[in-house]
């Protein structure tokens, strides 16, 4: 059925597909290439990582230390020696 404004009405259409139906073509594609999954990891995440593998801190310690710094008792000629042996060590 037709309708073309409030008055004009036309009776029924007969039902017709509007095209004929064709057998499917198979197309010769070339095959798509492999999708591969991917990961970036962010230099913050590594960082984040490295500090998670740290061993534990230990507070007996860093408190220990703290009270000799506090006593003026920490450096000493001996640990101060020792840290430039190290330091020599490093550069060269």
């Amino acid at each position: 059925m037709h309708i073309y404004g409030p008055s004009q009405l036309h009776g029924p259409q007969p039902i017709s597909a509007p095209h004929g139906a064709k057998p499917a073509q198979q197309m010769n594609r070339p095959e798509a290439p492999q999708i591969a999954d991917e990961v970036n990891i962010s230099e913050a995440a590594r960082l984040v990582e490295q500090v998670q593998q740290m061993p534990e801190t230990r507070g007996d310690r860093v408190e220990a230390v703290r009270q000799q710094i506090a006593e003026g008792a920490y450096e000493t000629r001996d640990k101060l020696n020792v840290a430039v042996e190290r330091l020599l060590d490093e550069i060269g």
